[in-house]
């Protein structure tokens, strides 16, 4: 349960403390359920110094200077498969931590575990999030045995 803006990107501050250097971060969730308020929280426990903001219009940006870059995309506009490869984000996958708005089905390829964080607005404009690990040391991680 995530009362307010400020718990949804206490969240994102709590998965800043278990991401690593290649990690993909994938949320899901319908307009307005928190996607960008989780990658605020996020970067701003990674020590990202620019202001996070939902890259819908530019796709995607990178944010440096933190413990870890920051790759943040947006791929409600994207069509396919296709145009994921343009924006070439394997290039940085390696280095940085890649979360993906609207990229559910879209860009798992880019990692070989991925964490799926579904979040959703109820009526009352509480939000929800689960987390689902998607291979066994996103697990580990989540159980904080990694």
């Amino acid at each position: 349960m995530l009362p307010t803006p400020d718990d949804t990107r206490a969240l994102g501050a709590a998965l800043a403390a278990v991401v690593r250097a290649g990690d993909l971060v994938v949320l899901v969730g319908p307009l307005g359920a928190g996607k960008t308020a989780l990658t605020q929280g996020l970067g701003a426990a990674l020590g990202v110094r620019e202001p996070v903001t939902s890259p819908t219009f530019v796709i995607s940006r990178v944010h440096r200077g933190g413990r870890l870059p920051l790759v943040h995309v947006d791929a409600y506009r994207l069509g396919g498969g296709a145009d994921v490869d343009d924006l070439d984000l394997d290039a940085s996958t390696e280095e940085s931590v890649t979360v993906v708005e609207w990229g559910q089905g879209l860009v798992e390829q880019l990692a070989d575990e991925h964490l799926e964080v579904r979040l959703d607005r109820r009526d009352d404009d509480v939000r929800t999030a689960v987390l689902v690990p998607h291979g066994p040391g996103w697990q580990q991680r989540l159980d904080g045995s990694a």
